[in-house]
């Protein structure tokens, strides 16, 4: 059975590799962007603003909460989903610190 060697990186280099995988579709930054520009969405907002089903959607958004840049909370039938301002902080940080020790290309 195969297993990762991910636990072998510096903690750093993990989440910055989680937080670059949650954004590395463009359905999940248009997720990114509706939410800043609303505030809070349910999955219905969504699917009405973008060209996918309810149910790439859903998967989209669970990429994102695994990453921890999305919270949801159950608001009766329907689940609000959030930007985590927390986490979304720490990606800024990693992301940018990364992008900013490697320099820039010639």
């Amino acid at each position: 059975m195969a297993y990762s060697k991910k636990e072998q990186f510096k903690d750093p280099d993990i989440k910055i590799s989680r937080f670059a995988k949650a954004l590395a579709h463009p359905a999940r930054v248009a997720v990114l962007k509706i939410l800043f520009e609303r505030g809070t969405c349910i999955c219905g907002d969504f699917v009405e603003a973008l060209p996918l089903s309810q149910s790439t959607v859903s998967q989209h958004l669970n990429e994102l909460k695994g990453a921890g840049i999305v919270n949801s909370r159950i608001d009766g039938p329907r689940v609000a989903y959030t930007i985590d301002d927390r986490n979304w902080a720490l990606a800024k940080h990693h992301l940018g610190g990364f992008f900013n020790r490697l320099g820039t290309a010639a």
